[in-house]
Parts: structure tokens; sequence; C-alpha cells
């Protein structure tokens, strides 16, 4: 094809040709809402470094799945804030816990709601960490029986899809082997099954309150350098059973994504981090861009690397922007 007997304008002319050869669209379906849930009655608290991100409680998740919905959004992903911590992380798998609960208010509430829940012990634990620690090291094999505890307590409460994303080895394989002991054989996992070790996540762990007391997390995220072993880690977690597999950042890892969604058969999730949301924000309240559209063209680009999933911040107003299109 060569010019002019090929003109590539000729389709860009109107929006009514550039709809008819669109190749990648977004849909409020594909859209997971994160929600950070905490202790109390009758709150609500913006998160200073995620504008329009609130922490909530349980008693707040009913309206709050309303405007989900109102917005076409129909799925959400709960990260719990406990009320006490301890070095086991004890409140993850607590019956009565912060997550368990509010599975419970969401299913009664709102029961068109996809629940996706978090299974990590970051939140709960006293140190910081996403497992249990021998000295000052993570024990990669004493924590994986908590995970699954953890994934079993969401499932039992009524969660429609579990999330790992604590990157110990071997997590998957637990947490399918005792959901399936236990007659939840159709629970989906949605596998953190790749997760770099980012310093885009800095506004969740202002929002989640789950830094690390020491160190950091380079000894079971991923080397941001590395792509090889974003496969190795995805097809460790597809034999174990994973049924979705996610990539954790999104913007900054286009490439992973693309790479994952040649490379296997099954749904590619990614989760548009609070940092990657947070500079949006913040160069919008500057003046610097339009937000809209930067949101738009972001997650659109989340999309057309292989993504058919998306977690983000922005899925409620992304959602009632596809909707009024």
């Amino acid at each position: 094809m060569v010019f002019p007997e090929y003109r590539p304008r000729r389709m860009r002319r109107n929006e009514t040709l550039r709809a008819l050869i669109r190749e990648t669209r977004l849909s409020p379906d594909q859209l997971i809402l994160p929600l950070f849930v905490m202790p109390g009655k009758g709150k609500r608290e913006e998160v200073g470094s995620m504008p329009g991100v609130y922490r909530m409680s349980v008693d707040q998740l009913g309206r709050e799945a309303q405007d989900c919905l109102a917005a076409g959004v129909k799925s959400m992903i709960l990260f719990g804030l406990p009320e006490k911590k301890d070095p086991m992380g004890s409140g993850a798998h607590a019956r009565d816990g912060i997550v368990q609960r509010a599975i419970r208010e969401l299913k009664n509430r709102a029961p068109e709601i996809t629940v996706v829940t978090d299974v990590c012990l970051c939140e709960y634990t006293d140190h910081g960490h996403c497992g249990c620690l021998i000295g000052d090291r993570v024990d990669n094999d004493t924590t994986l029986e908590l995970l699954a505890k953890t994934a079993l307590s969401h499932a039992q409460a009524g969660a429609d899809i579990v999330a790992p994303s604590d990157m110990m080895d071997g997590r998957v394989a637990e947490i399918r082997a005792t959901l399936d002991e236990h007659d939840l054989s159709m629970v989906p996992i949605m596998s953190y099954a790749v997760k770099y070790a980012s310093a885009f996540y800095g506004p969740f762990r202002d929002a989640a309150d789950c830094a690390p007391q020491f160190g950091d997390r380079r000894s079971y995220q991923m080397d941001p350098a590395n792509s090889r072993e974003a496969l190795r880690e995805a097809t460790l977690d597809v034999e174990e059973g994973a049924d979705i597999l996610m990539v954790k950042p999104a913007v900054a890892y286009l490439d992973i994504i693309a790479r994952l969604h040649d490379e296997f058969d099954l749904p590619i999730a990614a989760y548009h981090v609070s940092g990657e949301y947070a500079m949006i924000k913040a160069a919008a309240q500057k003046g610097w861009i339009d937000e809209k559209r930067v949101m738009a063209e972001t997650l659109l680009s989340i999309r057309r690397a292989g993504a058919d999933i998306i977690l983000t911040y922005f899925a409620k107003e992304m959602g009632r922007l596809l909707l009024n299109a």
C-alpha cells in the first residue's frame, strides 16, 4: 500500500468512520473498583494521596455498590483495614474480620455485584510484610497455610473470586486445594501472577496502612528489570490452577501484559495502581492535562496491550464516561 492509492486519512474523516473501524473498545463490564474497608460506622474518609478515593466503613458499602452499578461497574475488590494487627496477621482469616463482614454486607445489599477479595497478610501484620516472619525473613511455606485459610474464609463469607497478592511460591496450589476440599471448587482464583516491587504503590500503602516496618518486599515481589521471569511466574500459577492472571502495575508494564496475553489462553487482568492514578489526578489538579481524556487514553492502552480486566480507582468515572459516550 502506497500513497496516493492508499490514504489512511479517508477512514478518519469523521467519528462515525473512526468508530466503525475502532480496534480496541472499553466497557464498564471490564472494570473492577478497589475499595478500602475500615472499622466503625458511618465513616467515609478521603485518602489524602488519592483524591476521590475513600476508606469507608462496612455500612457505607451498599451506597457505594449502587453508585458502581449506576456507572455500569459490576465488580469490586476489597482491601481490609483491621482494628488490630499481630505478627501472624490473624485478622485476615477471622470469621468476623473486616473483609468477611464487608463481603456479607455487599452480598446482602447488592447481590448482583461480583465481589473479589485481596488475599494477603500485609494489612493485618504488625510488621507490614506479606507473610510470617522467621527473624527478619518472610517464611514462604509457613505463610501458605495462612493464605489458604484467608482465601477459604473469604469464599465461605460469599466472595465470588479470591485474588492472592502476596507473591509467595506455591500459594495458588495451596489455595486451590483448600477451596476444593471445602466444596468451593467453583470459586475462581485471580492470581497476582506478575507483581513487581514497584515504586508506584506508595499511595496504596498510605490508604491501607500497610507499609513494611523494616526492609522492603523485593525478596518476594519481582524485579522491574525482568520480563522472562514474568512468564515463569505466570506458568507456575497456570499449572497450580489459577483462573485469571494479573499483572501489577499496569502502565509501566504494558509489554508484560502483551507477553502474557500472547503466551497464555487465560484471561489477563491488569491493576492500574495507586501511583498511576495519583499522578493523573495531581497533574489534572495543576491544570496540566485533561483528566478525562488522559484517564480514558491510559485505560484504553492497558486494554489494547491485552488486558481483559482492569482494576482501577477510575472505574466509576470511566464507567460513567463510557455510558454517556
